[in-house]
């Protein structure tokens, strides 16, 4: 089975291009700064930003955590967005390693975050009882609101206000190439006015490993020690960083096909009887890579609960896609370079025969999973079996003399 995976843009494989250009490295030892492919990394992607200076992380997790621990310290406070990364996915490490507090405000539909709740959230700095308001955190594109590009203007207002209370401005630019491509801008239109900002290169890019963290001179020679003490001091990382360079040269303009790859499944997605794309209007002038779907339990045929069973189903038809949230009522999708227009047709006709399909009582024998070609530790299929719900309802259906689903989805699972 050829397996179509839609999971994350993070599951790409070097290309033998970029295999070449790891191969063929120069390296050194990157913790004296001697590793010669890393600064020239680094020294391109803060030209392409407009920031003097880039630091090479391990990942783009450890980039936005090096800058929270640079511009703040203990008892300091952070204000996010409830559906930023930095608060959903990285562990709580700025409060864990870094005990900075969080002040956590509400994302609008657009990524955004009010600019009147951003001002009534940072503290009085001369208020002895509460933390003092050192940064503001921004994520572009947003990955929770739909891989959607934040307004450079709106950058520019909330930089404004962090800096009249004399706080910094952090860009979460994971996807940030993404947001240039959709609006053909150059990426350093939306870090003019920020303080640091982190780019992935291992996400639409392409690269196997690593991000890169930007701005002054000084905040970077902080950042370096700061990222030695999260134990991200490499040595000879050039390998790494030769991937990196190679995905600069080569990987940004292609950001286009993974963009319509992703229009036309949300567009497919949309047709399908129970499943609606939410973010397609606030995208339709700057579409990027992710697409989210949500599923309507009562129109969709057999009555879906929620996305686990559908991706559940999906997998069993070759595609892997990722449930979210705690409801498990959104599906991700996401494309990226290993994805193919074909592949995208695949996708599409796996996900209308998951969405339509009943729900019937399998064989023993049917209701194991494939699982893809991943390394043998993790290749062991484990047997996915129907909710208790959905077995019960089925035999009760057979016992009242229920009629059989129509013949052309008998064989569906």
């Amino acid at each position: 089975m050829k397996w179509i995976d839609l999971r994350s843009d993070t599951v790409t494989r070097p290309t033998a291009a970029m295999r070449r250009a790891m191969a063929e490295a120069v390296v050194g030892d990157d913790v004296y700064e001697e590793d010669p492919t890393v600064r020239v990394l680094e020294e391109r992607m803060a030209d392409l930003l407009g920031k003097e200076a880039g630091l090479f992380v391990a990942s783009g997790t450890m980039g936005n955590l090096t800058a929270l621990l640079t511009h703040a310290g203990r008892g300091d406070e952070a204000i996010v967005g409830h559906l930023a990364h930095t608060f959903l996915y990285e562990v709580g490490g700025s409060a864990g390693l870094g005990a900075i507090h969080t002040s956590v405000l509400a994302n609008e539909s657009d990524g955004t975050i009010s600019l009147d709740a951003i001002e009534s959230a940072i503290r009085n700095p001369s208020d002895i009882h509460a933390p003092r308001t050192r940064i503001v955190c921004l994520e572009n594109t947003h990955n929770r609101c739909g891989g959607i590009v934040l307004d450079a203007a709106y950058v520019e207002s909330v930089a404004r206000l962090a800096r009249g209370a004399g706080a910094a401005l952090h860009l979460d630019g994971a996807r940030l190439f993404n947001a240039s491509r959709a609006l053909k801008t150059p990426a350093s239109r939306w870090c003019q006015s920020v303080d640091s900002v982190m780019v992935c290169l291992s996400k639409g890019l392409g690269a196997p490993a690593g991000s890169i963290l930007c701005g002054t001179r000084d905040f970077i020679r902080a950042a370096r020690r700061i990222r030695k003490m999260l134990g991200g001091g490499m040595r000879q990382v050039g390998i790494l960083a030769a991937a990196g360079l190679h995905s600069l040269d080569h990987h940004i303009e292609r950001l286009d096909e993974d963009h319509a790859n992703a229009r036309r499944l949300a567009e497919g997605a949309a047709t399908i009887c129970g499943l609606s794309t939410p973010q397609a209007n606030r995208c339709a002038t700057a579409w990027t890579n992710l697409v989210y779907v949500a599923i309507d339990p009562e129109a969709v045929r057999g009555g879906a609960p929620d996305a686990r069973l559908l991706s559940s189903r999906l997998r069993e038809r070759g595609v892997l896609a990722s449930p979210i949230g705690k409801t498990g009522l959104d599906l991700r999708l996401v494309t990226h370079l290993d994805v193919s227009p074909s592949d995208i047709d695949q996708a599409l006709a796996a996900l209308r025969s998951a969405a339509r399909g009943p729900y019937v009582r399998l064989a023993p024998e049917a209701r194991r999973v494939p699982t893809p070609p991943f390394p043998r530790r993790h290749a062991a299929a484990r047997p996915t079996l129907l909710p208790d719900r959905v077995m019960r309802d089925a035999a009760l259906r057979a016992r009242s003399g229920a009629a059989r689903p129509p013949a052309e989805t008998k064989g569906d699972r």
